[in-house]
């Protein structure tokens, strides 16, 4: 019974063991095939290196009835980068160029989109900056306040009723699959965001306070929002080996704001948030390089109260080069 005993669990342990190592080469194995299928591309031709250039920034504004403006922008708005592409995969490194180096902006920017099966496009952004640049329309002195600091997370989704038929990460890896001259898609979605900024003791000069109310003397700011969007998409062939494309989003939603003063909070009445995101790109491909121009952003605009409005804009650039490297042919051997 015994001897029984121990060659039956000793079975079992084997029988085990031996699902447990299938079950686990199943699963590296599906694994592998999911990778492969989702990044790897198996034609050389659709790789190359790229260099690039990119501006990324963003920028806020205290406006008043009167139209006199407080607006902040950072510096180090500009960097190089280099990277590799193929028809499933994009990546690029850069690297901030700190052209002015008495007056640093501390910063953490970064931006991505993607387009997920066929109909979902998914934007989000993650930046944090210390350091503005101080600038107004009433013709005070421009100063850097290096206590400034601004924080903003957020994303914009669309769900489009066409599918989407046009790979962007292909069209800026300068792999050219449009079949057609013209492709236009759209739909509706949602976004959302956190926004901050805070000063030491409030975001305007001394001799703004002849043009704002007391109330337009922020020293802290906090908010989120969640909102609905209308979006189009395009992308049309040109002559000559060019391709541009033109995506726009408007969008409306309701906001929680939160303003600490001085010496008083107040939360302001109207929730409403206003958006307008853009994107333009312009691309020229031949069979041994290609050349690619994007320029987008957001801006976001809402009521503070008191005949104050504060808005904030995102905006990036980049123009990348890029080397196929099916181009590269080895040397017949004699």
């Amino acid at each position: 019974m015994v001897k029984k005993t121990i060659i039956l669990f000793i079975f079992f342990t084997v029988s085990w063991t031996a699902q447990s190592q299938i079950i686990k080469n199943l699963d590296t194995l599906d694994v592998i095939k999911l990778i492969d299928k989702v990044f790897i591309d198996h034609d050389i031709d659709n790789y190359s290196l790229r260099f690039f250039s990119n501006y990324k920034v963003k920028q806020f504004r205290i406006k008043n009835e009167d139209d006199f403006k407080s607006k902040y922008s950072p510096n180090n708005k500009f960097g190089l980068g280099f990277g590799f592409a193929s028809s499933k995969l994009l990546i690029d490194i850069a690297f901030n160029l700190k052209t002015n180096k008495k007056h640093i902006t501390h910063r953490f920017d970064m931006q991505g989109t993607s387009i997920v099966g066929k109909k979902n496009y998914i934007n989000f952004y993650v930046q944090t900056y210390k350091g503005f640049n101080v600038r107004n329309n009433f013709d005070e002195p421009f100063v850097f306040r290096d206590d400034i600091r601004s924080v903003t997370v957020g994303f914009n989704y669309l769900r489009t009723i066409p599918d989407i038929e046009f790979s962007y990460s292909m069209l800026k890896a300068g792999v050219d699959n449009l079949n057609r001259k013209v492709y236009i898609t759209g739909g509706f979605g949602a976004f959302g965001f956190y926004d901050y900024f805070s000063a030491d003791d409030n975001i305007l000069e001394d001799p703004s306070n002849i043009y704002f109310n007391e109330q337009a003397h922020v020293k802290r700011y906090n908010s989120s929002a969640l909102g609905i969007l209308g979006g189009l998409m395009s992308v049309f062939r040109l002559p000559q080996n060019f391709t541009a494309s033109c995506n726009i989003m408007p969008g409306v939603g309701l906001m929680y704001k939160h303003v600490t003063l001085e010496d008083n909070t107040y939360k302001p009445s109207n929730p409403m948030i206003y958006k307008m995101d853009y994107t333009f790109a312009l691309g020229y491909n031949v069979p041994q390089y290609y050349v690619s121009l994007i320029y987008g952003g957001g801006v976001y605009s809402s009521d503070l109260d008191f005949d104050n409005t504060y808005s904030f804009n995102l905006t990036k650039a980049k123009i990348a080069f890029g080397y196929k490297l099916g181009t590269i042919k080895p040397k017949p051997t004699r």
